[in-house]
């Protein structure tokens, strides 16, 4: 990153790196196992056998309990429709709720999707316990509920929960709406769109209230919103079952961005890194900057592309097991290099949302890497239109060979 930054010092208003999307999932460890729910139902309740009707009665009490929450709080209830984006239909609420400054729910969603879930079924052969169920956790579908939710600390989130044992939750948050927080709350002045900061009065301020967001932090928020939102459980269930609840996370980008003083330089050095990019960004590499092993038995993919997205947006792509890493330009003046990370082992990581510290000093280098890496490329060949060059005809005596249809896709990633 310093050396990028060094090379296009003149160009750049300010740098900053900062976690992104983060998807956290929720869950009740003591009603994950189908002996968990054999004694929480028979021992703690006295509930026997356990039957489909007993195991539902939990989620018809909830469905009917969040009915009424939207019902009193006057929140709007809606069904997400196939193809309609959420978070689009939710804005405007969003941003009445940001002009009145209010905090808490202001809108929720039913969407029926896949889960796990646990279900009672007779056994295939007669037992000397007529009572007996065998208790199996199966995937199914069933209804979900989406919570949309202005934190007074973390920003703008959403919380989905499974309305049927073990009443699994999925949180998702970003750390852009948490630093927009922070800086307010500092009187730092600051333009931010959509996920991105164009400008800021103290860009040191702006790194600060990156770092700033922990582990702690997130975890308290989310126990709040869990207690408030999710099933309830009686002070009898506590006593008796250790109902605490763990957080995972299941997906997480780290962004490292760099804000230009205008759109003419970006462009340029978005092209020559996309072309320097496909042609030397070989396995060994790639592997160099997400630091891992490179062996035969490694799973997943390995490759870079360059994709083109709607209204002629670009981005390049790079693939290491079940890692992503991504650079693109947007807003005119804006270069992101990002990490998405789909499973922690592929870092050597737990997945625990204690180690957040740990991510993102490892993604941090990551990001680091790949900067490094693009500027150490600009800087030697940044004068040398390489595709342009492939492109053009090849004389050969009084003949020209045709020179590489580079527009061609298959042709770019060959």
């Amino acid at each position: 990153m310093e050396t990028f930054a060094k090379l296009f010092e003149r160009f750049l208003v300010f740098v900053y790196h900062c976690f992104d999307r983060i998807v956290i999932q929720g869950y009740l460890p003591l009603l994950t196992r189908p002996e968990h729910i054999v004694h929480f139902f028979r021992d703690v309740h006295g509930l026997y056998p356990i039957t489909p009707q007993v195991l539902a009665k939990r989620t018809l009490e909830y469905r009917g309990w969040v009915e009424g929450y939207a019902r009193n709080h006057k929140i709007p209830l809606w069904k997400a429709e196939k193809g309609v984006s959420k978070e689009d239909l939710v804005r405007p609420h969003l941003q009445r709720m940001e002009r009145r400054n209010q905090h808490g729910v202001y809108c929720i969603f039913t969407s029926m999707e896949m889960g796990s879930t646990f279900r009672s079924q007779m056994p295939k052969f007669p037992t000397d316990d007529p009572d007996y169920r065998i208790i199996r956790r199966v995937p199914s579908r069933y209804l979900h509920y989406y919570f949309y939710i202005r934190d007074p600390v973390i920003g703008a989130l959403s919380m989905c929960v499974g309305t049927y044992l073990p009443f699994q939750t999925t949180y998702y948050l970003n750390g852009h709406n948490f630093m927009e927080i922070e800086l307010r709350q500092q009187g730092v002045a600051f333009r931010k769109h959509d996920n991105a900061f164009l400008s800021t009065a103290d860009p040191k301020a702006l790194q600060a209230a990156a770092d700033k967001l922990s582990a702690s932090l997130i975890e308290k928020r989310l126990n709040y919103w869990s207690w408030l939102l999710a099933p309830k459980f009686s002070e009898k269930d506590r006593k008796a079952v250790n109902l605490c609840r763990n957080y995972s996370i299941n997906q997480i980008e780290y962004c490292r961005n760099f804000i230009f003083k205008r759109n003419f330089p970006i462009h340029k050095i978005f092209e020559r890194s996309c072309e320097m990019g496909l042609f030397r960004l070989a396995a060994d590499k790639v592997a160099h900057i997400f630091g891992v092993r490179l062996t035969k038995r490694l799973r997943g993919k390995l490759h870079s592309v360059l994709e083109k997205l709607d209204r002629g947006h670009h981005v390049m792509r790079i693939y290491c097991k079940n890692l992503v890493g991504r650079m693109y330009e947007k807003f005119s003046t804006f270069l992101r290099v990002e990490v998405c990370v789909n499973r922690m082992k592929d870092l050597g990581l737990n997945k625990g949302l204690e180690n957040l510290g740990l991510l993102r000093r490892t993604l941090a280098g990551i990001t680091d890497r790949f900067a490094g890496f693009e500027a150490q490329s600009l800087n030697v060949h940044v004068d040398f239109p390489l595709f342009q060059k492939l492109a053009l005809p090849v004389p050969s005596g009084k003949t020209k060979i045709a020179g590489i249809k580079i527009h061609d896709t298959r042709m770019m990633r060959l």
